[in-house]
């Protein structure tokens, strides 16, 4: 009875343990990761500042020696293909950020992640805040703000296998639909906030716009150094049981299993399995979503501030109710996909959706302010609701696959894996906008439109790979 009662006060001693530390581990990777968009956001509400319509404001009488129609832009942004210009400063980011994707899990597989987060964040924060200093440091070349910019989307890669490996690592599938539907809600407030950032500093002096930013994640950085808890077994607790994310039980592993499953060869064989199981369709789905999101993400405060008028703070403003409904749109997309096992059926349906809204949104959206923040939140939530989804819970899914044998180098890897090709969208995106829109905005969305269906179908076909018709059926079954 003695050591009864000793097994049960130790379990529920365990189990307090247990939710404490995973309730802080969620709170600060969402802290992390929210600063991680935040110090994205300010180059799509500054665009409309560095390129805008000179000839509704008063010049000043001492000013002489600029062009009448551009003598309140800022170089090189004062010229005709400033749009262009918008489109390669973006691209230095993204392309940089695909490529080091698929390389930032290598790395998040080898390095304490405590260390490699903090190391992220502090140089973000630093190449953050140079972009911002070209203001005061009164610079107009177009090679310096790129090469920030893809040094800085270079070291961002850091962030999203890292703070994915640390949630999977403490929670199990049971509900991580809705759980990480919840937190990946960090995406959405990272993008308001630093829209509202931005915006307090846009009009007055923009260089503070990206330094305050820079600021705050350099901050975050300096938190995870000090209170990260990298994994359970790290404070000694147990790791969840796929099959229930409240369990305590250590995965029951035979020496055989262990020995084998460390080995290198079977572990890429396991993890050449998993990408057949679904790890290519999601990342070409992904690539699709996310040229859609991040188009958004760049373009959508320009937008408005050209169709609609508005100046560069409110069309700052007003872009965050995109991301309003996107927090929704995901929360609504993992607690759907939990209660009905399907993810990519999930996925399918918003997507299906949210082309024809997208249509109607540029042609009916700005007809009255109630129009505009109903599409906008509407928009937002199909858009976002199956990027976000993907890019946790199916990438965490997959990652800790049966197959793995609860192997934590896999989950950094698929993460890593699927989020690179989904930023080959997410550079893909933003690069057509820049060339397409001086042809007309109507152009731009026809694209945004065509990338969200070939999204749908190719989750369609991993609805129908799972019945047994999927393209990739007869592959994955080499590997059985």
């Amino acid at each position: 009875n003695i050591s009864s009662i000793h097994n049960s006060l130790w379990i529920i001693l365990c189990f307090c343990s247990l939710c404490r530390y995973r309730g802080f581990t969620l709170f600060l990777t969402f802290l992390f990761y929210t600063s991680y968009h935040l110090s994205r956001k300010p180059i799509s509400i500054v665009k409309s500042e560095l390129h805008k319509n000179c000839s509704t404001l008063i010049r000043p009488p001492n000013l002489n020696g600029t062009d009448n129609e551009t003598w309140c832009d800022w170089a090189p942004f004062d010229q005709d293909n400033y749009q262009t210009l918008f489109g390669a400063v973006d691209n230095s980011f993204l392309v940089a950020y695909a490529i080091g994707m698929f390389f930032s899990g290598i790395f998040g597989e080898r390095v304490p992640l405590r260390y490699y987060l903090t190391t992220g964040m502090l140089l973000s924060g630093l190449f953050t805040c140079l972009f911002g200093l070209g203001f005061y440091w009164n610079i107009h070349s177009i090679w310096y703000y790129a090469f920030v910019q893809a040094m800085n989307g270079l070291v961002q890669t850091t962030g999203w296998p890292a703070v994915v490996a640390c949630v999977g690592n403490w929670f199990g599938k049971g509900k991580r639909g809705f759980i990480m539907g919840v937190w990946n809600s960090h995406t959405s407030v990272g993008n308001i906030l630093g829209s509202l950032i931005a915006g307090i500093f846009v009009s007055s002096a923009w260089g503070m716009s990206f330094i305050v930013p820079g600021i705050i994640i350099a901050s975050t950085g300096i938190l995870c150094f000090f209170f990260l808890v990298e994994k359970p077994e790290d404070v000694d607790c147990s790791p969840p049981h796929n099959g229930c994310p409240y369990c305590l039980d250590f995965y029951e592993l035979s020496l055989k299993d262990r020995v084998l499953y460390k080995g290198p060869f079977l572990f890429l064989l396991s993890l050449c399995y998993i990408i057949l199981q679904g790890v290519m369709e999601f990342s070409l789905c992904l690539l699709f979503a996310k040229l859609v999101s991040y188009t958004f993400l760049y373009w959508l405060p320009l937008y408005i501030s050209n169709v609609a008028h508005f100046d560069s703070k409110e069309a700052g403003d007003m872009s965050t109710l995109f991301d309003v409904g996107g927090i929704v749109g995901g929360v609504v997309a993992g607690l759907v996909s939990d209660q009905t096992g399907g993810r990519a059926s999930t996925c399918c349906v918003m997507l299906i959706v949210a082309a024809p809204m997208l249509f109607l949104y540029n042609h009916i959206g700005q007809h009255s302010l109630a129009t505009t923040i109903g599409m906008l939140l509407v928009c937002g939530a199909l858009v976002n609701g199956p990027y976000a989804l993907i890019t946790t819970a199916v990438s965490a899914d997959l990652g800790t696959h049966e197959s793995l044998r609860g192997n934590s180098r896999a989950l950094s890897t698929v993460t890593a894996i699927i989020d690179g090709t989904g930023s080959i969208g997410a550079a893909l995106g933003p690069l057509l906008a820049g060339l397409i829109s001086p042809t007309g905005w109507n152009n731009v969305f026809f694209m945004l439109i065509t990338a969200d269906i070939l999204a749908c179908l190719v989750s369609c076909n991993v609805t129908m790979w799972k019945k047994g018709r999927g393209l990739n059926t007869w592959l994955s079954k080499l590997l059985l």
